[in-house]
Order: C-alpha cells, then sequence, then structure tokens
C-alpha cells in the first residue's frame, strides 16, 4: 500500500507541477473566445493524454496509479474550470460561459476518444 500511495504522490506531484507551468506561466492572462486559455488547454491536453494512458497501460497497475490517476488527475482541473465558470457568469459573461462549458466538454470527449485510439494503435504496433 506504501507503495501505490508513493507512485500516486509522485504522478500527482508530476502533474500539478505541469498544470502550474503550463496554465499560470505558460498560457497566464491568455484567454481564448473570453474564457482561460491556461485551464481549457489544460483540460483538453489532460483528456487526450488520460484516454492515450488508459489504453496503452491497461496491463500495468503501477503505471495506470502513476500515469491516470496521479499525473492525469494532478494535471487535470475541473475544479478551476468549474471556478473559471463561475467568474465567468458573476462577471455576466453569459456567452463566454456557456461557449466555454459547450467547448470545455466536447473537446474533451473527443480529446479522450482520439487518446483511446492513439493508444490502442501504438499498443497494437508494440505488440
Amino acid at each position: 500500500m506504501l507503495y501505490q500511495l508513493l507512485i500516486l504522490g509522485l504522478g500527482g506531484a508530476a502533474g500539478s507541477m505541469a498544470r502550474y507551468l503550463l496554465s499560470y506561466n505558460v498560457l497566464a492572462g491568455y484567454s481564448v473566445l473570453g474564457f482561460p486559455a491556461g485551464t481549457f488547454a489544460v483540460n483538453v491536453i489532460g483528456s487526450f493524454l488520460i484516454g492515450m494512458f488508459m489504453s496503452l497501460m491497461r496491463d500495468s497497475n503501477a503505471a495506470q496509479l502513476f500515469f491516470v490517476t496521479g499525473l492525469c488527475g494532478g494535471f487535470t482541473t475541473f475544479s478551476t474550470f468549474s471556478a473559471d465558470t463561475v467568474k465567468l457568469l458573476r462577471l455576466e459573461k453569459w456567452d463566454a460561459a456557456a461557449f466555454y462549458i459547450f467547448l470545455s466538454v466536447i473537446i474533451a470527449f473527443v480529446c479522450t476518444a482520439a487518446g483511446m485510439w492513439l493508444g490502442t494503435v501504438i499498443r497494437k504496433i508494440f505488440a
């Protein structure tokens, strides 16, 4: 159990640091169609990665724990997405908030499916 917690913690720490660097440094202050680019990018990238990792590592519990639960769990930011949406609503930016919700959900699903497809293709190539 301690081994699993260590793997999970390392993955979560790496994901959180990557999210911070991308969201609050690389894309800090940028917006896309009126909503925060950093949170959007992190959730789209994270959706793709989690799909790919789930397909690639379905036979390894330790790898899934590190990459899927830890890294992607620490990297993606649904709570930040929710907070950003509420901020837009409080600012009465109804169109930006609605578009942000719509795009985030649809693109996240598409990226997850694309990641799963790519992971399956890679898995078959190296099997």
